[in-house]
């Protein structure tokens, strides 16, 4: 069972978003740049009010994407997943039982085989494909790599989100709030 069959996850840009998205229904949300200082106490107000939180690794102000930050994150903000592009901070989630979410882009055929080669070496748990509004790529990203895709990026209606769900895709992230419902 992936996210509890959540299929929408509300990615949060803003403090004033990050609120919206722990007053919705949605037990995950994604946390998107915000600076690093703010980690901790949006960490305990979503354990206070039964949220799991993902961190966007690479959106945070304030934390490189080394090896002492993503110790910091498994072992201080503890995190119910990290999504990343770098195989130290999937690798170091996956080490800590911490939910470990590849992300990747379509640019093109070549950045595309650099993800595949990447996801072997990583394992991670799902790969998050960006942009969302490619369907096709969905099954054949699962079909190359069998591991869970979630997807985001450009999603702007509620079709291309029943296109990608049908795709293949388990999830969509969206910092859209008007998706979130």
């Amino acid at each position: 069972m992936h996210f509890k069959n959540q299929q929408i996850i509300p990615a949060a840009k803003t403090i004033s978003q990050v609120d919206k998205a722990f007053a919705s229904p949605y037990e995950y949300i994604v946390l998107l740049e915000v600076h690093i200082s703010q980690l901790m106490p949006i960490k305990r107000e979503a354990d206070r009010v039964g949220k799991k939180m993902i961190i966007h690794a690479d959106l945070i102000h304030g934390l490189k994407t080394d090896n002492f930050a993503a110790d910091f994150l498994c072992n201080e903000i503890k995190p119910a997943g990290i999504i990343s592009t770098r195989s130290n901070m999937i690798l170091k989630a996956k080490k800590n039982g911490i939910i470990a979410i590849q992300r990747i882009f379509l640019i093109d055929t070549i950045a595309l085989e650099k993800s595949y080669s990447l996801i072997e070496k990583t394992a991670p748990d799902y790969i998050e494909l960006l942009p969302g509004v490619i369907p096709n790529m969905i099954a054949e990203v699962y079909e190359r790599t069998n591991i869970p895709v979630i997807t985001g990026g450009l999603i702007r209606e509620k079709s291309e989100i029943r296109d990608a769900l049908a795709a293949g895709a388990i999830a969509i992230t969206t910092s859209d709030k008007n998706l979130w419902k």
